[in-house]
C-alpha cells in the first residue's frame, strides 16, 4: 500500500514555538515540497526530486507565511516544509526544470521513494485543508495560521480550527468462497473493487461496515474484522480496511452509488488480478487498500 511509510518526526511538541520553527526554516538543509491545488511540483524532469530549497521555492512563488511544517527526517534531522502555489496546470506546464504531476499518478508510476510519497501525501492533505478552511466557521472572518500550520485561529471571535481527517470504512464482504465486488461510476472502465463509505458520527467501525453494505448492495453483514488502515490523501481520508462476513446473499444494488455489483468466486477474482478476465475486468491498482484486501483474501491471509 502507498502513503503508509511516513518516516518524518513531526516534532508536534515544538510546533507552537515560533522561534524554533524559524530556526528550522533557516537551517542550511531546510527543504520545501510544493503543491498546487491539483498537482505536486517536483524538481527536475529526468529524475525528479520532491525537495526544493527555500530559494527555489520562493522563486516559484512560495510564501513563508503559508508554509506548513511537515517534520524532520529521523536520520539527518533535515527540516521539511510544504507550501502552496497558486498556479494553474497551464502555468506549471511552462515552468523550466519542474515536473508537475498529480499525486495519484505519481504513486502509480512509483517515481519517488515510499517515504517521500508519504510525506507528499501529508503535504497535500494539510494544504488542501488550509485552502478549504481559510475562514472561521463561527463568524466568517478570515483566520490565521498558527502552530506551523496545525491550527487556524480567528482574530475576531477567537475560534480555533484544526486539520481534519475523515474516516472511511472499506470492506471486502465475503460469503464462503465468494467476494462481493462493486463498480462505482467514477472508476476507470472495467475496475471492480470493494465497497466503501464514510463513517457517520456516533458509529463504530463495525456499524459503518454493516450500514454501508446494506445501503449499497442490500447485503446484511454479521462479524466484522478490522485488518489494516491507510492514509488516503484524496483529499484527507483514513481508510479502515475490514473483512465482513455476509449473512444474506441476494444483492439489491443502489444504482445511485454503483453501476454494477456482483458476487465473484475465487476463479473469477484470480482472473481479475492476473489480467485474464474474459470481459477485461480488473481489481484496483496496488496503491490502494482495496487491492490488498482482495489479494490477501485470495492468498489466504484473510479468511
Amino acid at each position: 500500500m502507498r502513503f503508509c511509510d511516513n518516516l518524518l518526526d513531526r516534532c508536534s511538541d515544538k510546533r507552537s514555538d515560533d522561534a524554533w520553527i524559524e530556526s528550522r526554516m533557516a537551517a542550511e538543509d531546510a527543504a520545501v515540497v510544493l503543491c498546487t491545488s491539483s498537482q505536486m511540483l517536483l524538481r527536475g524532469r529526468q529524475t525528479p526530486g520532491v525537495r526544493h530549497t527555500f530559494a527555489q521555492a520562493e522563486d516559484l512563488g512560495a510564501l513563508r507565511r503559508q508554509m506548513v511544517f511537515l517534520g524532520q527526517t529521523m536520520d539527518g534531522k533535515q527540516p521539511l516544509f510544504a507550501a502552496p502555489l497558486e498556479l494553474t496546470d497551464e502555468e506549471t506546464a511552462e515552468l523550466d526544470d519542474v515536473t508537475a504531476i498529480d499525486l495519484r499518478t505519481l504513486s502509480i508510476q512509483n517515481l519517488v521513494s515510499a517515504a517521500d510519497l508519504s510525506a507528499l501525501s501529508q503535504a497535500r492533505a494539510m494544504l488542501h485543508w488550509h485552502r478549504s478552511h481559510l475562514f472561521c466557521a463561527r463568524c466568517g472572518t478570515k483566520s490565521d495560521m498558527r502552530e506551523a500550520g496545525y491550527r487556524r485561529e480567528c482574530p475576531s471571535c477567537g475560534g480555533q480550527h484544526f486539520p481534519r481527517t475523515d474516516p472511511v470504512v472499506i470492506m471486502l464482504v465475503t460469503d464462503g468462497d465468494r467476494a462481493l465486488l462493486g463498480r462505482p461510476p467514477r472508476l476507470a472502465e472495467g475496475i471492480f473493487t470493494t465497497l466503501a463509505g464514510f463513517m457517520e458520527p456516533g458509529e463504530t467501525i463495525e456499524q459503518a461496515v454493516r450500514r454501508e453494505t446494506m445501503e449499497e448492495a442490500g447485503i446484511s453483514v454479521g462479524e466484522v474484522r478490522l485488518l489494516a488502515n491507510q492514509p488516503w490523501p484524496f483529499p484527507a481520508n483514513l481508510m479502515l480496511g475490514c473483512l465482513g462476513y455476509a449473512t444474506s446473499g441476494e444483492i439489491v444494488m443502489d444504482d445511485k452509488e454503483l453501476e454494477a455489483c456482483r458476487w465473484c468466486d475465487r476463479d473469477e477474482v484470480r482472473q481479475m488480478i492476473d489480467g485474464t478476465h474474459p470481459n477485461g475486468d480488473k481489481v484496483p491498482p496496488s496503491i490502494s487498500i482495496a487491492h490488498h484486501l482482495i489479494t490477501g483474501w485470495m492468498d489466504g491471509r484473510y479468511s
